[in-house]
């Protein structure tokens, strides 16, 4: 018998490390032994007084009811408590295991297992909770109320998410209008800086036009002016050529009209010189000569 109750005790932690709890192998009855008022009807006789054992977690349907998915790891803990098992191999897994002896009543045996995922809540296994305790009338009462309030908070919720959604839905409608405005606007505008740009175009390319023109014609004119000047300098060149020969010409005759004016003033010179010796030597040979001497015999 105390090999038995070892390996009843024992299943719950040799459990932890599978991922399934292995039914518990049914306990050998034992006969009942007939009390003393089978064979004394009239005489009460005291009974002794077994305690009730409990072994694992203390669960009620109360606080399983209000479990639900997407609970945080501290938020189960403040709801139903520590896991019974703690198995370092599936950490997230926490099973909830109770074998409880009652004395004069049916014994419990259940298993809850909870699956996490990234700390949140994933799965919740129910199938082995048969012979755990039902709802109280009271604890009915706090359950059909928390589920009213639930229900009260579920549709609140939805109406809430439902105007969310309308409004989203709106500002979302509002936003695509607006959107659709701004594109026609900057299409209109980059239509209107397009054409802008092309009139702009044509302006600077017609100025660019005139400027080569207008620079065409200065340059022309340069050129004209330019050969013109060549013109000029050549002409004024030959001019002051032709002044030059010119004044050359008139030097040279002028010289020359100087020397001959010089050569006929000398000329003159000697011959009023060669007169004035030839009356002075007249003279002086009249006054030598007698009267009777001829005018060609001076002495």
């Amino acid at each position: 018998m105390k090999k038995i109750t070892l390996v009843v005790l024992s299943l719950p932690f040799l459990s932890a490390c599978s991922p399934s709890m292995p039914e518990l192998p049914e306990m050998p009855k034992v006969p009942e032994i007939p009390s003393m008022s089978e064979f004394i009807p009239d005489i009460s006789l005291p009974t002794l007084f077994r305690s009730d054992i409990n072994q694992g977690s203390v669960l009620d349907r109360f606080s399983i009811n209000q479990l639900k998915v997407g609970m945080s790891e501290a938020e189960v803990q403040d709801l139903i408590g520590s896991p019974s098992v703690a198995d370092p191999f599936h950490n997230n897994q926490w099973d909830y295991i109770n074998h409880s002896t009652l004395y004069k009543k049916d014994n419990i045996n259940y298993r809850l297992t909870l699956i996490f995922d990234k700390n949140m809540l994933k799965n919740i296994d129910t199938s082995k909770l048969e012979s755990l305790p039902p709802l109280t009338e009271k604890e009915k009462e706090l359950e059909n109320k928390r589920l009213s309030e639930e229900k009260i908070t579920i549709d609140r919720t939805a109406k809430e998410k439902a105007r969310a959604d309308t409004k989203k839905a709106e500002r979302a409608k509002s936003a695509a209008k607006a959107k659709a405005i701004a594109a026609k606007k900057a299409v209109a505008q980059a239509k209107a800086l397009k054409k802008k740009q092309v009139a702009q175009a044509k302006v600077v390319a017609k100025a660019k036009v005139i400027a080569d023109k207008k620079a065409a014609d200065e340059a022309k004119a340069k050129a004209i002016a330019a050969k013109k000047a060549v013109a000029q300098a050549k002409a004024l060149k030959k001019k002051q050529v032709a002044q030059a020969k010119v004044v050359a010409k008139a030097k040279v005759i002028a010289d020359k009209k100087a020397a001959d004016e010089a050569k006929a003033a000398t000329r003159e010179a000697d011959l009023k010189e060669g007169y004035e010796a030839y009356e002075k030597a007249a003279e002086r040979a009249k006054s030598l000569k007698g009267p009777n001497t001829p005018w060609y015999r001076f002495w």
